[in-house]
């Protein structure tokens, strides 16, 4: 009786180590890993400063998810077509719902008589004795007695005090950081941000920073402020003074509206025309 034969797998010799290749792996990997951090970095920039234009990101990038989605269950590239198009276009929508959305109705602030724009006195303390007429709603501001809009309002009227014209109140959903804008008395464009946080809250560079990004290229301020009940922390102080916005915390503030100290946009001198 003649014994089947059986059949052995024909041994492979194993992969040879390359170190070129290794080498050449891990610095793929570590460009890979660098890029992706750079463009994580930009994406979290786009989404501080454009959040429609994040939305209509996060959209488009849905419908690519979904179309490789379905490209696995061998769906036609029409359909996949035509699904990251609607997909764009609901994305597009409502963006385009976002900013079409009214703001608040401006509350519009009368001026007010103040100084002049010849005033000599600019910047600094005012000299003693002599004392502006604060209004009875920004003397003695008790941030614990007022609502948010209420301080804005307040602090309209402040401004409308020392001098500003065509002072408005624009604070709200949208607003990008301007709670309120006016023309100071010798004509700059004032836009000032409203802080009103507690003992145990500080405004900090993040606040500062978002504020930067939009004061000066969206609504084109000759002058930034913000004004807060609290304090500052340390890195929004210096973050402010390398971008040029006046802070103004409690005390200020309340020497302000008291008529101890003149209006934060004295601290911006007037750039002459060349």
């Amino acid at each position: 009786m003649t014994m089947p034969e059986r059949r052995t797998r024909p041994v492979r010799p194993g992969r040879r180590f390359d170190l070129r290749s290794t080498a050449m792996f891990f610095g793929l990997l570590a460009a890979a890993l660098v890029i992706g951090g750079l463009a994580v970095r930009a994406l979290a920039g786009v989404v501080q400063r454009r959040p429609v234009w994040a939305v209509v990101l996060l959209c488009v990038a849905l419908a690519v998810v979904l179309a490789r989605g379905r490209r696995k269950r061998r769906l036609s590239a029409a359909r996949l077509a035509r699904q990251a198009g609607d997909a764009l276009a609901r994305g597009t929508s409502t963006a385009l719902d976002a900013l079409d959305t009214p703001a608040p109705a401006a509350l519009t602030i009368p001026a007010q008589a103040g100084p002049c724009e010849d005033d000599a006195r600019y910047p600094g303390e005012l000299p003693p004795g002599e004392v502006t007429s604060p209004l009875p709603v920004a003397q003695g501001i008790d941030h614990e007695a007022i609502t948010p809009d209420e301080f804005e309002a307040a602090t309209a009227e402040l401004c409308a005090r020392d001098g500003c014209t065509q002072v408005q109140v624009v604070g709200g959903a949208g607003d990008l950081g301007a709670d309120v804008t006016a023309l100071t008395p010798d004509g700059r464009r004032l836009v000032v941000q409203c802080k009103r946080y507690g003992e145990d809250n500080k405004v900090g560079s993040q606040d500062l920073q978002r504020f930067g990004g939009t004061c000066f290229t969206v609504h084109e301020a000759d002058v930034a402020v913000v004004v807060t009940t609290g304090e500052y922390t340390t890195p929004a102080l210096e973050y402010a003074e390398q971008c040029g916005i006046v802070c103004v915390d409690g005390d200020g503030l309340l020497a302000w509206s008291q008529g101890r100290a003149l209006a934060p946009w004295a601290a911006v001198p007037r750039e002459e025309p060349a």
